[in-house]
């Protein structure tokens, strides 16, 4: 038996918490830019947490805004899946099945974009969420006239262009606009892109002082784990103990935070917040932001290489070999959280550090440290180059494991084969895929440069890096000298020498 609205009666309610039947009668109320994993396990389930309290009374359309994937499972299965959370909550274990029913459609923006268009002709339809990573909020010169235009930026313009002309620019017509990519000030940014992009398509002003003034474009933040699909035998356990198969069957951890930048308006009218402690609404969230983004995001992204190299699989088998869970610590809380680029205090960085390092441990999550590797390099520019920058304002000497894990970042880009315009690294005779937007650029580097003059290469782009990382002192020096030890060593060997600061910098 397949997941889908016709077959929730015959589930068992002792198995899975089931949605009322009346929740598929429901307006639609959110736009949502966005298929992944994360936006089904965070901002999807509080609103579908708010349904069942009856709070919010509104589902999500969802756009599908890349040809990658196949959005087809939500059509099977009527929008409707199941969120597996589990974890601790203060020392109890959770183990919580619930069958997610907030969204009521999946439209394509490459065939449908017609009908996406159309929902802005909703008069209920008031908030917009979006997840495209952090490659996705960019200025792309794009013309919104397009059948869908380029960038989802473009998109988002085109879509409150079509808003503002079906209801006259009124003021009741303005959206709230929630951005989730792991973007500082996400929310401002994609408001500039978008402002830029109106005068671009010399759109009238009219229409841009009712995009600037009828809507809000909220900064936010989210953070919980949410590594997605289980593994084959994880999700055959799963869904012999539910009774069912579900395609989009994904898995969360028990922690979860939400916090967006607003008033009380704002809250007002996000009254799904009121459904959860983990939704924050408040008028500055730099601090929320700051902790996760460079403690547990940016350990993700400097960890992601050296743990992936040495064997490890997933985070929990990294936090269950002593070598790689000393090394993650350690960088976490020896180098990272003094650095914050942010006014916190060191106490409360290492207290939340802490915390983190327990939901690295969380059995019943199995991250991918490959699926983490996935945009490594724009993610080590926004995560962890502030860290750093902030470092280098403080000491003139290079950071050990910053360095190491950085270097472990330039030999996981390294590509080896060339398929089909896909790039593929290979450890242990074994071929990996490099999903990264930089994945070009390091197969030509490794092929034409010897491993010090590489290293130059790559902190010396200004254009990427937005300075030139090479005139930081030590920095170069010690990124080349680890790359050297994992080259010769091998990865897991060198970080034991590095541990064991057997190798001085």
């Amino acid at each position: 038996m397949i997941l889908s609205k016709y077959n929730v009666k015959n589930i068992d309610p002792d198995r899975a918490s089931l949605p009322d039947t009346s929740v598929f009668e429901l307006p639609e109320r959110v736009l949502q830019f966005g298929t992944g994993v994360l936006l089904r396990g965070l901002p999807d389930y509080f609103i579908d947490k708010a349904n069942r309290n009856g709070i919010f009374n509104g589902r999500i359309v969802v756009v599908k805004s890349t040809s990658a994937g196949d959005a087809n499972a939500f059509d099977r299965q009527d929008g409707l899946y199941t969120l597996c959370v589990r974890g601790l909550d203060n020392g109890t274990r959770v183990e919580e099945n619930v069958v997610n029913a907030s969204i009521s459609r999946v439209l394509s923006a490459s065939t449908q974009w017609d009908k996406i268009l159309e929902c802005a002709h909703n008069p209920q339809m008031q908030v917009i969420i979006s997840n495209t990573t952090e490659v996705g909020i960019q200025l792309v010169p794009d013309d919104i006239r397009k059948h869908p235009p380029v960038s989802f930026p473009g998109k988002l313009l085109a879509f409150l262009y079509e808003r503002y002309r079906a209801f006259g620019g009124s003021e009741q017509s303005g959206m709230v606009i929630i951005p989730t990519e792991l973007i500082p000030d996400n929310g401002k940014k994609l408001e500039s892109i978008v402002l830029e992009l109106a005068h671009l398509n010399g759109l009238e002003d009219t229409f841009i002082e009712w995009l600037e003034h009828k809507n809000h474009f909220c900064s936010s933040l989210v953070d919980r784990i949410v590594p997605g699909r289980p593994d084959r035998s994880l999700q055959l356990e799963i869904e012999e103990e539910l009774g069912y198969h579900d395609e989009l069957l994904t898995v969360a951890e028990v922690y979860r935070l939400w916090a967006i930048e607003g008033d009380a308006a704002i809250r007002k009218q996000l009254s799904f917040a009121e459904a959860d402690e983990g939704v924050v609404v408040e008028p500055n969230i730099d601090l929320h932001r700051e902790l996760k983004l460079r403690l547990l995001n940016g350990t993700h992204t400097l960890s992601c290489a050296p743990a992936f190299l040495a064997g490890c699989e997933t985070v929990k088998q990294a936090m269950d070999d002593d070598l790689i869970a000393s090394f993650i610590a350690d960088l976490m809380l020896t180098e990272l959280a003094p650095a914050i680029p942010y006014q916190v205090d060191i106490d409360r960085a290492k207290a939340f550090g802490t915390k983190v390092l327990d939901r690295f441990r969380n059995p019943q999550i199995q991250h991918l440290w490959i699926n983490i590797t996935v945009q490594v390099s724009s993610k080590m520019k926004m995560r962890n180059i502030p860290i750093l920058l902030k470092h280098y304002s403080d000491s003139d000497t290079a950071p050990r494991l910053f360095a190491f894990g950085f270097a472990a970042y330039l030999y996981f880009m390294k590509a080896v084969k060339q398929e089909n315009g896909q790039y593929f690294g290979k450890l242990n005779d074994q071929y990996y895929k490099i999903q990264d937007d930089m994945a070009a650029h390091f197969y030509r580097r490794w092929n034409n440069l010897q491993p010090a003059a590489l290293v130059e290469e790559v902190l010396r782009d200004k254009e990427f890096w937005g300075g030139d990382l090479s005139q930081l002192p030590g920095f170069t020096s010690a990124v080349q000298e680890y790359l050297e030890l994992i080259l010769n060593a091998g990865p897991r060997e060198a970080i034991e020498l590095v541990l064991q600061k057997r190798i001085a910098v």
